[in-house]
């Protein structure tokens, strides 16, 4: 038996590659199934099965198009109603692979179709569980994504998953390992550990939603508490994963195209597409296409799309690093935004080139930025998340998420102000998103909080973010 896990960092989400005796199970594929094939090749095994744990929400699963090239079946547990062919296990249902056993346990509560997969070895022994988003390392999957079903509120979810918790996953041994759909940085949990596996013992220790003594009204007020409104596009990913897509490989053809820069300014102007410059967000300060918006390839990337543009189907132009145009549009499709009508070739130095209009960002280093605020200009906006502004904060400065951004345009002075981040890259994508509004009086710093702290500028006094 052979046990892989397949974890995308820009995602936070883990796949699954389960091998026995020749025959091997996937579990919550990413939409490229590429590396899923060659795999199994090269172990000269056959793939027979294609598990999902639940609807997922914050990205687009492989399952449709792997069935498609393999004619494995697709395995949902109760409850679940694709629109296209699929196996709706029972609770309990086993599934023969090689020497092992894979068990569907349902587990409802993050979704009503939510099922945790449960592997025993060929000696019948409880080996792993593939829990989806039912159980993360130090959290559980969030109860508010799948109310739109009926009358179910997610309070009632919560109850569920209690329920799932306490009767499914509590009674296993604690020796049993647990891999998880996603880890640290997901949107679809809230306390998440950086560890992408652990013991089920481990988290029955740790994990505040395990807690023996812990009653279900408790648990719900616990589980619910702090959720922040999910990414518009959730919903959105539902819908596709329900009901499938177009073949990663026609997406590829198309948002692969290239386009001289005076094509691309003509399919901007006759589609309404938006230019996302996905680029180093250093390159993007010196020199970009107006009113583009960056979000770039070495950060969060698909997740800030997904939150920030929301409408999958929003025509998109990309400005990439030469070379890097495939693995934008793929990155891309992981969360729905299939698009993409090509991207600017030869980059924005073929733009420049061309004699095109460009923009920039002004930026300061933090050295700098600290004399200006000695000089007494305070006008700072911090778009970093809630939590990391209660923690520590420079001094007076305005709080301003960059998820929520629109919702604060207004509060934006007419004089110079700035902005910053963590590190520099949310305040980048804040700033070209503030530029494509129209406001253009904004100063970046180099560096974000990091390189502030480092220039020794007052910040507030340090909060735990576990307290808060």
């Amino acid at each position: 038996m052979n046990v892989e896990q397949i974890y995308t960092g820009c995602l936070a989400q883990g796949a699954y590659y389960i091998e026995s005796n020749g025959e091997v199970a996937i579990i919550d594929p990413l939409r490229e199934v590429k590396p899923y094939l060659n795999r199994a090749k090269l172990d000269d095994a056959k793939i027979k099965y294609i598990f999902e744990t639940h609807f997922h929400a914050d990205f687009v699963s492989g399952h449709v198009t792997l069935a498609k090239e393999t004619g494995a079946p697709i395995v949902f547990g109760p409850n679940a109603n694709p629109t296209f062919d699929a196996v709706i296990a029972t609770d309990g249902q086993e599934f023969k692979l090689g020497d092992v056993t894979i068990v569907a346990l349902h587990t409802p509560g993050h979704t009503m179709e939510s099922t945790t997969y449960l592997l025993r070895d060929k000696d019948g022994k409880d080996h792993a569980i593939f829990s989806g988003d039912t159980l993360f390392l130090g959290d559980v999957g969030r109860p508010d994504l799948a109310q739109k079903m009926g009358v179910l509120t997610e309070k009632d979810l919560a109850g569920f998953l209690y329920d799932s918790l306490r009767e499914k996953i509590m009674p296993l041994a604690d020796d049993v390992t647990v891999y998880p759909a996603h880890g640290a940085g997901s949107a679809c949990g809230k306390n998440m550990m950086k560890e992408t596996v652990d013991t089920l013992g481990n988290q029955k220790q740790m994990n505040y939603a395990l807690r023996a003594d812990m009653t279900k009204d408790e648990f719900i007020a616990e589980v619910i508490d702090g959720l922040l409104p999910p990414p518009q596009y959730f919903p959105l990913n539902v819908k596709m994963n329900k009901e499938g897509y177009e073949d990663i490989d026609e997406v590829l053809k198309r948002g692969t195209q290239e386009l001289s820069p005076e094509a691309f300014e003509a399919a901007a102007n006759e589609t309404g597409a938006v230019v996302l410059d996905v680029r180093h967000q250093d390159s993007f300060a010196k020199g970009h296409i107006p009113r583009s918006i960056f979000i770039g390839l070495d950060g969060s990337f698909a997740p800030w799309v997904g939150a920030l543009i929301a409408d999958v189907k929003q025509p998109l132009l990309l400005v990439t690093e030469p070379g890097r145009e495939e693995e934008a549009v793929t990155r891309l499709s992981r969360v729905g935004f299939d698009n993409t009508l090509g991207y600017l070739k030869g980059g924005f130095e073929a733009w420049k080139k061309a004699a095109m209009e460009y923009d920039v960002v002004s930026s300061i280093t933090a050295e700098t930025f600290k004399k200006e605020l000695e000089g007494g200009n305070q006008a700072v906006f911090d778009v970093r998340k809630e939590s990391e502004y209660l923690s520590e904060h420079v001094l007076d400065a305005n709080n301003t998420p960059l998820d929520f951004l629109n919702d604060h345009l207004a509060e934006f002075p007419e004089k110079p102000f700035f902005v910053h981040c963590a590190g520099g890259y949310r305040s980048m994508i804040a700033a070209s998103i503030l530029k494509s509004r129209g406001i253009h009086n904004l100063i970046d710093v180099q560096g974000g909080f990091k390189a502030i702290q480092e220039a020794g500028i007052k910040v507030s006094e340090f909060v735990c973010p576990s307290t808060l």
